[in-house]
């Protein structure tokens, strides 16, 4: 047995095929989701890989923060009630959006994408620090390199294009993903980014051949562009899955921190301005405002 896992949106797609290869591995895999009846499903396809215990489900939509937190308190409690410490934190969760929507006031695809996986990966510090050595992996997309790099609000200036916006977001997540394997240097938490590449999945299923998504300037190659997206969305979920496996496990990564592991399984250079000192520092303040670790802060619901 290798400890514990849990694997956010591991209900379908990528997250459920990094489920199966984490209980392939040897972890006790929890997947988390909103729906009872997936969740079940999911289970069914856990189990007949896992070497371990059984897999479990926990129900809660990430796009709630205030659902986030009981999420982070109930995987707390029940670590510290088995004496099982919590090895692999996988952040699958993902999101994009057409048409702009709000969660409680902020933009969506900014709480889905990046203040979410902060705030349970906050939450559970203390539980992978004290059950350490372990691991936190942060699904990061190529969409990094379209999104606007300033993080004085949620939203920048200009209309909204939900591919730019939601690789703003995992921007944003990138970010807080390389300051935080700074900051837990020593502590036997190592902290990566996992690119999966692109595969065929309910997120990119319809959303990319919308053109809305795009800026202007972009709908002008549109053609160009959805080809792109279409070849970058074929490949199987399995496939897009081994960057977090990987980063999850392999043994050549244990003391090793900060690094992108990028879709053929090799630690890459990450995006470069995600390692500037000034964005993380911009980045933490707009977390800590819009997702604050004290639920007596201002709470999304």
């Amino acid at each position: 047995m290798r400890g514990s896992a849990v694997v956010t949106a591991g209900t379908g797609g990528i997250g459920l095929e990094t489920a199966i290869g984490l209980a392939a591995t040897g972890f006790s895999v929890t997947v988390v989701g909103r729906n009872a009846e997936r969740g079940a499903r999911a289970i069914g396809r856990i189990n007949a890989s896992a070497t371990g215990r059984p897999g479990r489900f926990l129900a809660a939509d990430l796009s709630s923060l205030g659902e986030v937190r009981a999420l982070a308190g109930r995987i707390a409690s029940d670590c510290a009630a088995s004496g099982e410490p919590l090895a692999v934190l996988v952040n699958n969760v993902g999101a994009m959006f057409p048409d702009r929507r709000e969660v409680h006031g902020v933009e969506a695809s900014f709480v889905v994408n990046h203040l979410s996986p902060y705030l349970l990966t906050e939450l559970l510090l203390p539980t992978l620090t004290g059950g350490a050595p372990s691991r936190i992996v942060n699904v990061t997309s190529g969409a990094v390199a379209v999104a606007k790099r300033v993080f004085d609000s949620v939203e920048p200036p200009g209309g909204y294009y939900g591919f730019h916006w939601y690789g703003r977001a995992k921007l944003a997540n990138l970010v807080y993903t390389l300051d935080l394997a700074g900051r837990l240097d020593g502590t036997g938490v190592s902290v990566f980014a996992a690119d999966p590449g692109g595969a065929a999945t309910d997120m990119t299923d319809g959303t990319l051949s919308d053109p809305r998504i795009v800026s202007p300037a972009l709908r002008l190659l549109w053609p160009l562009v959805r080809r792109r997206f279409e070849r970058s969305t074929s490949g199987p979920a399995a496939v897009a899955a081994r960057p977090s496996v990987i980063a999850a496990t392999d043994d050549a990564l244990t003391g090793r921190t900060g690094l992108v592991i990028g879709a053929r399984g090799r630690p890459v250079a990450p995006y470069r301005a995600a390692a500037d000192p000034r964005m993380a520092d911009a980045v933490r303040r707009l977390s800590d405002r819009h997702a604050p670790l004290s639920a007596a802060g201002p709470d999304l619901g």
